[in-house]
């Protein structure tokens, strides 16, 4: 069973001295420092710093980690990697630390990557089933696998939360090593546009990756669509990759399959003749059902999953697998035993007389994706809770509320994590758009507890209530107060409630 584990607290067994700073200077082409030291490890957060850490101290966009020097010292940081000296350590200086990181964080951990098969999933949407579909694939093929996902960094043996969907440098190097040392094989690890941009994933070369799909997101970040697709085909270039795995089905995704240049396997649902192509593809309440064709031969598949979209998650996860060497019926079979993926159009039922849905839809492409296969299953009206997280992309909140509106029957407004930005600001951008389309029932209550108790409440029997946008995230942030918060677990206690209230036994 894996257990969990602070991500920080975790130590490679049998380091010895560590790495001296200056081989670490060398690697990358830095001035050696005066003062002779050794690194067992590396942070970039001055809080979770350890002795013996080099203090990655990144420029940023509102504060400079060396801001925060004194705090990675007393801690016990042994050096500084920056662009500007420390005062009171010794540092590698270099002009762009965060693109000195990975090779450097890589060094001290002794190359983990190297001892393993790394897979990566990048796309837009669903790379985190993408990711955990291709784990159990290689899982069935023989390999002890670990995951690095949005939803968490899983090894053989332990388990830590994370942020963000790939993380810095650091902790991604200390949790390869992690996972080596615990005996995996292969990774299966998420990796999104800024992890790319922002050198997260240097230090290593994948055995494949595979592409899902694009479309609008992160366009605060990359500024337009041509450079956000620019940081993905960055992955798959032949120094970053071996081989490549791409869904052809998005414009985005054909022009990519024609740039890679190494070999490449595309997977549709739409154009036969892709190397891995699903068709008769049906989707119910239960499962989701297709036959995938390959050069290999032919498979029929059932995923115990929801919603089309997994059926091209899965042929994604399936052509990586493939454009790597798996066998095509040992692999189909992993995808068939993953029962479900967190927070992806995950069912609460607490014996109401309507179905509950809690997804991470948090783009207008997920929610086309989505909301029309949701409204077939029941014959109902479809009740939307939707919001927007603070410090992502202010452009996709009213084209958030529009689409919801355009798509559910009910759309209630409320709040995800306004983080530093103002909720108010945020919720009435989303229900602005929610009123212009002028085609749903539009409430807004800023408390979620309360939105999805009046979800429930509006609820008859064959509707359907979909929480959306926040997935298994278990926190909510506002500004530095951090609530636990988890749609999942709220939703069911409503619903709990709703049955007390009404009478009904659970």
């Amino acid at each position: 069973m894996t257990e969990p584990v602070a991500d920080g607290s975790w130590e490679s067994p049998g380091r010895g001295l560590g790495t001296a700073l200056a081989d670490i200077a060398r690697t990358i082409g830095s001035p050696v420092p005066i003062e002779s030291v050794r690194v067992t490890g590396a942070s970039d957060d001055s809080r979770t710093v350890r002795p013996g850490d080099l203090y990655l101290a990144f420029p940023g966009s509102h504060a400079h980690g060396s801001n925060h020097e004194l705090e990675a010292y007393e801690r016990g940081a042994v050096a500084v990697l920056s662009d500007r000296p420390s005062t009171v350590l010794p540092t590698v200086v270099v002009d762009d630390p965060r693109r000195s990181a990975g090779a450097v964080c890589a060094l001290i951990h002794d190359f983990p990557a190297d001892a393993m098969d790394v897979y990566g999933v990048t796309g837009t949407n669903g790379k985190t089933s993408t990711a955990l579909l291709l784990a159990a694939g290689l899982e069935a093929s023989g390999e002890t696998v670990g995951t690095m996902t949005g939803i968490g960094l899983a090894g053989p043996a332990t388990w830590s939360p994370t942020a963000r969907t790939t993380p810095e440098a650091a902790t991604v190097q200390r949790t390869l090593g992690r996972f080596r040392d615990e005996g995996a094989t292969a990774v299966a690890l998420e990796v999104s546009s800024h992890a790319v941009s922002e050198h997260r994933i240097d230090g290593m070369r994948f055995s494949a990756v595979g592409f899902t799909n694009l479309g609008p997101d992160h366009l605060d970040y990359h500024g337009s669509m041509d450079r956000y697709f620019a940081a993905k085909a960055e992955l798959f270039a032949a120094h970053r990759t071996a081989a490549a795995a791409v869904g052809i089905d998005d414009v985005y995704g054909r022009r990519l399959a024609q740039l890679v240049d190494v070999p490449c396997w595309r997977w549709s649902v739409l154009d036969i003749r892709a190397e891995v192509f699903g068709e008769h593809i049906e989707c119910t309440g239960v499962d989701t059902t297709m036959t995938v064709r390959t050069p290999t031969g032919s498979i029929d598949v059932r995923l115990p999953l929801l919603g089309p979209h997994q059926a091209g998650n899965a042929l994604a996860a399936l052509a990586t697998a493939l454009a790597a060497g798996k066998d095509l019926a040992v692999v189909a079979a992993g995808l068939e035993s993953v029962r479900s993926v967190p927070g992806r159009l995950e069912k609460v039922d607490a014996g109401q007389p309507f179905l509950a849905l809690v997804d991470y839809m948090h783009n207008t492409a997920g929610q086309r994706r989505l909301l029309p296969f949701v409204r077939t299953l029941v014959t109902g009206r479809v009740i939307v809770v939707v919001g927007a997280t603070g410090e992502r992309d202010p452009g996709k909140r009213f084209p958030l509320g529009a689409t919801a509106a355009e798509l559910a029957d009910v759309v209630i407004v409320s709040d995800e994590s306004p983080l530093s930005e103002d909720a108010d600001t945020i919720r009435a951008a989303v229900a602005e758009g929610a009123r212009a389309a002028r085609s749903a029932s539009v409430v807004v209550e800023p408390d979620r507890r309360t939105a999805l108790a009046l979800a429930v409440k509006m609820a008859e029997p064959d509707d359907v209530v979909v929480v959306a946008g926040r997935g298994c995230d278990t926190e909510q942030a506002y500004g530095r107060d951090i609530v636990e918060f988890d749609d999942r677990v709220v939703l069911r206690e409503v619903l709990k409630d709703l049955r007390r209230e009404t009478g009904d036994r659970l």
